[in-house]
């Protein structure tokens, strides 16, 4: 569905109406009509003949939100065009981005209202995510293009209720997102879905039978709590579980994802070990609180993927902050700023921080998390934001990786 927005465009200065096209199909376009321009007007780029090759520089200039730093240097303008008067402006992301496209749009608007002679410019924000480049190793999952693994070095941060609300928050900025619960001994995901005693399909036959994710809230998902009941304890050792772990992720049958969060065990054990060498992890995050204790432990998680070449592409620091809910005093209980220190020392980027609230913790448990509870609410949007930094920086990472060699063979 498509919703049309008119009105008046905030700090335009030179542009009188704008109008906003969004779809579900991850596009989005702005159209503007400018006011009539004084070429002595402060600022204001004045040129005899408008210039395709000036025109792509300025907005090749303008900055992507989510990591800040040149479209062009991204590689993601993929088009420029000039037809006498009119511009038009396609962009490519990276990323799922529908929470700052229009945001994006609008500064390429202002950076090319300053060019005296345009008419009419048109803006396309567009995404296609790119599969990473292990995606088509040998070892690679079957309908998924990346793998994000969400880990701690230590129990109680709130990786787990971190995880569905990163994941939540990427399909609501457009993605196609599954979640795998790859806690064999404690899976919480299915109630942190909502999805009950609900059951995964079984389809094929003999050793070809795949299990097909249970979707809830608009992703996939994949569980051992879906495959006993809450009194069976899982008195399994590392071989079964690494075998658990490796069932869920093969014998999946996901249905073409461009994200898969793995939601890690605490701890730098088997099942971190079984997925470094059996799955092409894409990256992973750290999900830490401040305090010095965790930040520890978080420092060894970071330390166990580098061990095993998979990339960390942030830190996120939850419980940074508690607001009391009477008389809204603000307070770090348990320290501050550790996880930008930790960032800084391991030279990775901080995604997010995340505030100790209640709220959080009573949707999660309702099977509701924040980000399907109330898409808008601070909390929400705070996901969100983290999410899109993931995202982009996996882009990032994407772009700059050497694709997989492919072999060939012939006579000579």
């Amino acid at each position: 569905m498509v919703e049309l927005i008119e009105g008046e465009l905030f700090d335009a200065g030179l542009w009188s109406t704008y109008a906003v096209s969004l779809s579900k199909c991850s596009i989005l376009r702005l159209s503007f009509t400018p006011r009539p321009i004084n070429p002595s007007s402060s600022g204001v780029m004045t040129m005899a003949h408008l210039d395709p090759a000036v025109l792509r520089t300025v907005v090749e200039n303008v900055l992507e939100p989510s990591l800040q730093r040149p479209l062009g240097e991204l590689n993601a303008v993929h088009a420029v065009t000039l037809e006498g008067d009119q511009v038009a402006v396609s962009i490519d992301l990276g990323y799922p981005a529908e929470g700052v496209a229009q945001a994006l749009a609008t500064a390429i608007h202002h950076a090319v209202s300053r060019i005296d002679g345009v008419s009419k410019l048109s803006v396309d924000v567009d995404w296609v995510i790119p599969a990473s480049p292990a995606a088509n190793a040998q070892q690679a999952i079957p309908g998924v293009k990346n793998i994000i693994a969400v880990a701690s070095g230590k129990g109680g941060v709130g990786k787990s209720t971190t995880s569905v609300n990163l994941a939540l928050a990427l399909a609501a900025e457009g993605a196609e997102v599954g979640i795998l619960d790859a806690d064999i001994y404690g899976p919480s995901q299915h109630h942190m879905l909502g999805v009950g005693e609900r059951r995964p399909q079984i389809v094929g036959e003999g050793k070809a039978q795949m299990m097909v994710p249970i979707e809830a809230h608009g992703i996939q998902s994949i569980s051992m709590g879906y495959l006993v009941t809450e009194q069976t304890p899982m008195v399994w050792r590392g071989p079964m579980v690494s075998g658990a772990l490796q069932q869920l992720l093969m014998q999946t049958r996901w249905n073409d994802l461009d994200y898969l969060i793995i939601d890690m065990p605490p701890g730098t054990g088997d099942i971190q070990i079984t997925l470094a060498q059996r799955v092409p992890v894409t990256g992973a995050v750290i999900v830490t609180t401040p305090q010095d204790i965790a930040l520890l432990d978080a420092k060894k998680g970071i330390e166990m993927f580098r061990k095993v070449s998979v990339p960390v592409l942030g830190v996120v620091e939850n419980m940074a902050m508690h607001i009391c809910s009477q008389c809204g005093h603000a307070e770090h209980i348990f320290g501050a700023g550790g996880g930008e220190r930790i960032a800084t020392e391991y030279q990775t980027a901080l995604l997010g921080s995340l505030p100790l609230d209640l709220s959080i913790r009573e949707l999660t448990d309702s099977g509701t998390p924040s980000v399907a509870a109330d898409p808008d609410s601070p909390i929400a949007k705070a996901y969100r934001e983290i999410a899109r930094k993931l995202a982009a920086q996996l882009w990032l990472l994407n772009l700059s990786a050497s694709p997989v060699p492919e072999i060939v063979v012939s006579e000579d």
